[in-house]
């Protein structure tokens, strides 16, 4: 298991490639349309800065998390897309305020004691969990940059992070969906960098997936359709589990078209 300092790392690195992709472009290209429906570059940077300054309303704590679930409340299919159209008019201080929350939320995640529960709009989290959140929501939303900007996608060691909160979310994915859980074990085996296996789950599990960690995380982050993915499952529970798996917290999403 990494330890957390390294997870940190990683998750600072995803987000500093993300810098790299934005950092040069002109104020207009932060209006390219992005393959999420609606959603601009700007979008995209936007929701990142706000889904960190909320993490780190959490970590406070108090009043200030408080204020952010009563904002929710009172907009709640709203109140996503109000934080990611913030500060679209402005890219610099956008890119400004991005860079600052990031690495200061980093910061405060090495503050919080272990053990600690943090408060979110789903269950309560680690700060292990929060910070691996962070990174596969840095690594989604810039895929959808890469994407508008004609840049394939590249395989790197922290896709292993959000591979791993895929396979240990499996239970939530079937609850938002109002299905029962299975009782089954399942394994899961992925290509990974350099011809890595990447293994979760017990090896002698009847259930199993197996493929790309590429195209499992693309799938999890409702980036890819499954039709379009090299994931082989064995066992109609394994088959279940990959029309419906989610990395990502609240309800499933409407996924991507073949």
């Amino acid at each position: 298991m990494l330890d957390f300092e390294t997870l940190l790392e990683d998750l600072l690195a995803e987000g500093d490639e993300l810098d790299g992709l934005v950092a040069e472009l002109a104020d207009q290209d932060w209006s390219k349309p992005t393959p999420a429906e609606g959603w601009t570059i700007g979008h995209q940077i936007s929701h990142l800065a706000w889904t960190d300054e909320c993490s780190l309303a959490a970590i406070a704590g108090g009043d200030a998390f408080q204020a952010v679930i009563e904002k929710a409340t009172k907009d709640p299919a709203g109140f996503v897309e109000a934080g990611a159209r913030e500060q679209l008019d402005d890219p610099p201080g956008l890119l400004a305020r991005w860079r600052r929350v990031r690495r200061e939320l980093a910061d405060e995640l090495r503050t919080v004691p272990a053990g600690t529960k943090l408060p979110w709009f789903g269950p309560p989290m680690s700060a292990p969990s929060m910070a691996t959140a962070r990174l596969m929501e840095t690594w989604a939303h810039g895929r959808d940059v890469a994407d508008a900007l004609g840049i394939p996608p590249k395989v790197t060691r922290r896709l292993k992070h959000i591979a791993h909160l895929g396979f240990r979310t499996r239970g939530f994915a079937y609850l938002v969906n109002d299905k029962q859980p299975p009782t089954s074990e399942l394994r899961l085996e992925l290509s990974g960098v350099d011809g890595e296996l990447w293994t979760f789950g017990p090896e002698d599990a009847e259930q199993r997936v197996t493929g790309s960690a590429l195209d499992f995380v693309l799938l999890g982050t409702q980036r890819i359709n499954r039709a379009n993915t090299d994931l082989k499952a064995v066992g109609a529970d394994a088959d279940e589990w990959l029309n419906i798996v989610q990395t990502f917290a609240g309800p499933p999403g409407k996924g991507r078209a073949a």
